[in-house]
């Protein structure tokens, strides 16, 4: 048989491998606590699961959703303008995503041709730069770097590159680094995208997930924005409905055209049920937002503090869902460390690397287990001693 050479790019998902080496502990009896894949535990407020049990219930709604409904267009349209305080056209500016991850994907293949240029964050999500990496396009990898705060450094891209550039993706609060960028990145962002005419992907995914009393908008909420580009938006982190798949592409009414064309003829469209969950989500009661962004944070500071009491030297996220850490100096690369870590203490972590070059050197480490199980968390890893070595100091 004979297959897609575009799949010698790719391997296992690091997380898949994460999930193999934490059913083969499962099997054996060792005890595990999983910190690698964001999948959230806390569940959506009362209120929308309400909302999708009655749905789900209709046998009606297990028709071809086909598109979008105009109920969901709309509560989309509201929740941005709340929200936000963008204007969004319901029927132009907003197109539903079966997730982000497959966002990414589709809208790689709407905007980037065979050899293209995609600028892409290091480190980053792997959708990130797998989206374009799919479509054909060539990669130029943007470092994130400790010493600017993780924040992109657009004057430090070759001219060259700039020109040739089609594709920007972009994303604040980020996923791994979990930094915050300043109001002014954005005014240089869309100056940079304007000059040379690239299209820019935000992805803000952990808006509401911002702590210590900070605030957190949108891309599209500063001048020009939608005339360079469109943001993603997920409902999975902030109300809890990760395994619903439900995002939005949001802005540039000539982008999402595109990706509502190409997904026309992929696709029937989201789940009835899931749109009526959306629809109560981003629409109804809110304080479900504040308590879940309240529960991370005191997550954070649990895991933080712990480790820090125990030798290992991190800063406290400022956002986010997952704590960006430099693994010990004795330690070669972030795989050597984040196996250690299972192995003698039973705590599942992702390896920097999976992120991206920039990437190596750190792990990364979800907020997705109560507080009591971070504890004791901490204590296995103290327990297990693999953290008697030098750190290197922020």
């Amino acid at each position: 048989m004979k297959f897609s050479k575009r799949m010698a790019q790719f391997g296992e998902s690091i997380f898949s491998n994460l999930l193999a080496i934490k059913r083969e502990r499962l099997q054996k009896g060792a005890p595990v606590i999983d910190l690698s894949i964001g999948a959230p535990n806390i569940p959506p407020a009362r209120h929308v699961l309400e909302a999708l049990c009655t749905a789900a219930a209709d046998a009606q709604n297990y028709v071809y959703a086909v598109n979008d409904q105009t109920a969901l267009l709309e509560a989309v349209s509201f929740w941005y303008k709340k929200r936000y305080g963008v204007d969004l056209n319901p029927q132009t500016e907003i197109c539903s995503l079966l997730g982000s991850q497959e966002g990414f994907y589709h809208i790689s293949m709407t905007i980037l041709n065979e050899g293209d240029l995609a600028l892409v964050p290091d480190p980053c999500y792997p959708i990130f730069a797998d989206g374009p990496r799919l479509a054909g396009a060539q990669l130029y990898y943007l470092p994130q770097k400790k010493e600017n705060n993780y924040v992109l450094q657009l004057q430090d891209i070759p001219e060259d590159i700039a020109r040739k550039a089609k594709l920007m993706i972009v994303s604040y609060p980020n996923n791994p680094t979990t930094a915050m960028a300043p109001h002014g990145f954005y005014n240089d962002l869309i100056a940079f995208a304007q000059k040379y005419e690239i299209i820019v992907l935000h992805d803000n995914a952990y808006s509401d997930l911002v702590f210590d009393g900070k605030k957190c908008g949108s891309f599209l909420s500063f001048p020009g924005a939608k005339e360079v580009g469109v943001e993603f938006n997920s409902l999975s982190k902030t109300y809890g409905l990760a395994g619903a798949r439900i995002g939005f592409c949001v802005g540039n009414a000539e982008v999402v055209s595109r990706l509502k064309i190409l997904k026309s003829n992929i696709d029937y469209g989201m789940f009835l049920p899931f749109q009526k969950a959306a629809i109560a989500a981003i629409t109804g009661e809110q304080n479900c937002v504040a308590e879940t962004k309240k529960a991370y944070e005191r997550r954070r500071d649990v895991l933080c503090d712990g480790f820090n009491s125990i030798g290992w030297q991190m800063e406290k996220p400022p956002a986010t869902m997952f704590v960006w850490a430099m693994i010990p100096s004795a330690y070669q690369t972030s795989i050597d460390f984040a196996l250690n870590m299972v192995e003698k203490a039973g705590v599942i972590v992702t390896p920097g690397s999976a992120f991206g070059p920039s990437g190596e050197g750190h792990v990364r480490m979800a907020l997705v287990q109560n507080e009591e199980v971070l504890q004791r968390a901490v204590q296995a890893v103290d327990e297990s001693e693999i953290l008697q070595t030098n750190f290197p100091k922020y």
